[in-house]
């Protein structure tokens, strides 16, 4: 038996008017996912508990079968592990965004322009995340390059995750960043570099040369997401399955180094909507021509479409994951005696919003032979409910597996 998971990051989203009351998963296109609808199963699953932070990481780790209340430690100790920097036991990480605020003074008066500066590309990030760390590096505090405007600090040493209370700077786009800069009682060490930052980037030649050039200037760090290294068991060890995981992003790519599968890495996968579907797809069929079990198929386009809030990318992107990986992926699995596709998003990244949500999101899962059973049912929030729910999600993985 293969199994795959497909995921579009942030499909999930609320009904719009402009779209007379659907939502754009229930508006889009998405003929190879209906059909697994229709012949499979649907339901909703709630991927990140009430108290968490319905952020990308809670959520994916619900889906791969862990429940965060035991594993969860934090976001950037997963993108970390994805990185490749090793963390100490006591060590402190932290995502650290190239970000666009206001040119308003002072610092606290700024406002939340873009929290991805851009959409910077990875080797103008690296070089002002060199400079930031050459002025305010140490041997305690050490900043890693990343991709694209996602990078790193580490707190060699550093204190406890909950003696800060961060906020995720794509949850306040265009709002004045006074009442989210960093509290708690080590909040004020966050905020002063990310004030000296400021101070660092905002003449940089890089940057003068981004305005010149009409595009956002990455002004500011934004530190975010701390937490200490994690301990998950290996999906192997609770499923007994060999697996790997395919993503362009850090956090899933870590998630997948914790979990000790495999990483895939895809030349052209970006985690834009421009990303290299052919090859994620011909990655994850070969892996299971090899000899794997599993493979988690995780593409981000949706997602940064809903932060964006923009409406037809966000549409365009569920259109090609439907076309270009969903359909693609069961007519290359046609060619295997047995196997069970598991298609799904992990949270709403409403785009009345602009943030991730913690409501329950939809999921379809199919076996090879499974014949038609719902004719009528599309693949969407509104025909999933009311069908299977899985709380905690979670529990989800084990269905899939042993179903």
């Amino acid at each position: 038996m293969k199994y795959i998971v497909i995921l579009g990051d942030g499909m999930a989203d609320y009904p719009l008017e402009e779209l007379d009351g659907k939502t754009p998963l229930e508006y889009a296109r998405t003929p190879n996912l209906d059909r697994l609808a229709r012949c499979g199963e649907i339901g909703m699953a709630k991927t990140v508990p009430d108290n968490f932070p319905p952020g990308s990481d809670v959520a994916n780790l619900s889906v791969l079968g862990y429940d965060p209340v035991r594993y969860y430690t934090g976001r950037s100790p997963l993108e970390a592990a994805g990185m490749g920097v090793e963390l100490g036991e006591s060590d402190l990480a932290f995502r650290c965004n190239l970000v666009t605020l206001s040119e308003d003074e002072p610092y606290s008066s700024k406002k939340m322009q873009d929290y991805s500066a851009g959409d910077i590309n990875s080797s103008e990030g690296a070089v002002l995340i060199a400079e930031v760390s050459r002025i305010l590096g140490n041997e305690v505090l050490r900043f890693y390059p990343g991709v694209g405007y996602r990078h790193l600090l580490v707190w060699k040493d550093g204190p406890l995750p909950e003696l800060f209370r961060l906020t995720p700077p794509h949850d306040i786009p265009g709002r004045e960043i006074d009442r989210f800069l960093p509290r708690g009682e080590k909040g004020k060490d966050i905020l002063a570099l990310m004030e000296k930052s400021s101070a660092i980037l905002s003449c940089h030649p890089l940057n003068e040369k981004r305005r010149s050039e009409g595009l956002n200037p990455a002004n500011s760090i934004w530190l975010w997401g701390q937490g200490k290294k994690p301990r998950l068991d290996s999906f192997r060890s609770k499923y007994g399955l060999s697996g790997a995981v395919i993503s362009a992003v850090d956090l899933i790519k870590g998630l997948g180094v914790c979990a000790s599968l495999e990483v895939i890495e895809v030349p052209g996968a970006t985690g834009k909507i421009e990303t290299n579907y052919a090859g994620k797809v011909s990655a994850a069929l070969q892996a299971l021509r090899e000899g794997m079990d599993f493979v988690f198929l995780h593409i981000e386009a949706p997602d940064e479409a809903g932060h964006q809030g923009e409406l037809e990318t966000k549409i365009k992107a569920i259109e090609e994951i439907d076309a270009k990986v969903v359909g693609e992926i069961q007519r290359g699995l046609d060619a295997f005696p047995s196997y069970k596709i598991l298609a799904l998003t992990d949270h709403p990244t409403p785009l009345s919003l602009r943030t991730h949500t913690r409501e329950a999101v939809p999921f379809c899962l199919h076996k090879k032979g499974d014949g038609l059973r719902n004719p009528d049912l599309i693949f969407s929030e509104k025909a999933a409910a009311g069908r299977l729910y899985f709380d905690p999600a979670w529990k989800l993985m084990d269905y899939f597996i042993a179903r």
